[in-house]
């Protein structure tokens, strides 16, 4: 796994679109050496501030839309259409607006869907899908990019410290029960699956991220008491922040 590597910006506004411009050459370098290009979307306000400023940015038509397929880190166990799911609000700052394959948006299933209110049946399922996605062999696809917003207790995904889901080692979607946040029902990859990526970005703006920042960064925290310290890339491993939330880093 790579090491840490940080990207400091002076306000939460230049980081969403310093980081829109990074993942447009990012999607656009995979499209050119591979064909097509992957990544995960993260919900939050800075996951739907980094689509926001994509949208706006003149160079997002060089991104082959029609090559992209798009994946979720977790999702809120609600109904399809939700204004609270992740997909929901992507659609609204991104995703209705540029030319995707519907066939290549890959949302964690709704509470309301084919599994109904099980969790974890939907979980197993986007498992599958991830699977039949991935090369002969692996279990997820090597996601060019895979983005995690950074909770102020250093959740990522919906890993929250010290629940089951930030422990498990065999599965790559889970059912996440008794979240500490609302709503308490969730799906969301696992730590295994997170470190499958080429490059992981998490993103961490405001002051209310400065303490999770510096202690997922401390270089000895314990992953299942801090889960943003254990997402890494095979690659890279990126934390965009702004100054407010390095403002506790050594």
């Amino acid at each position: 796994m790579s090491a840490p590597r940080l990207v400091v910006h002076r306000t939460k506004e230049l980081m969403a679109e310093a980081a829109a411009a990074r993942l447009i050459t990012a999607v656009v370098d995979a499209q050119s050496d591979r064909g097509t290009a992957s990544v995960v979307l993260t919900g939050g306000r800075n996951g739907n501030g980094l689509l926001a400023a994509l949208g706006a940015a003149p160079a997002r038509d060089a991104i082959d839309w029609s090559r992209l397929d798009l994946w979720w880190g977790d999702e809120r166990f609600l109904p399809e259409g939700d204004p609270e799911r992740n997909v929901t609000q992507a659609r609204e700052a991104l995703l209705d607006r540029v030319p995707l394959d519907p066939a290549r948006v890959h949302a964690m299933p709704a509470s309301d869907g084919p599994y109904g209110d099980d969790a974890d049946a939907a979980a197993a399922a986007y498992a599958a899908e991830l699977a039949a996605a991935a090369l002969p062999g692996a279990e997820v696809p090597a996601f060019d990019v895979l983005m995690l917003g950074v909770g102020p207790d250093t959740h990522v995904a919906s890993l929250f410290p010290e629940l089951p889901a930030v422990r498990e080692t065999g599965r790559t979607v889970v059912g996440v029960h008794d979240a500490p946040k609302p709503p308490p029902t969730r799906i969301s990859l696992t730590l295994p699956a997170i470190r499958a990526a080429r490059e992981v970005w998490l993103l961490a703006a405001g002051e209310d991220k400065a303490k999770a920042a510096a202690l997922a960064l401390s270089g000895d925290a314990e992953e299942a008491r801090v889960p943003a310290s254990g997402a890494r890339g095979t690659e890279r491993t990126l934390w965009l922040m702004d100054t407010a939330a390095a403002s506790e880093l050594p």
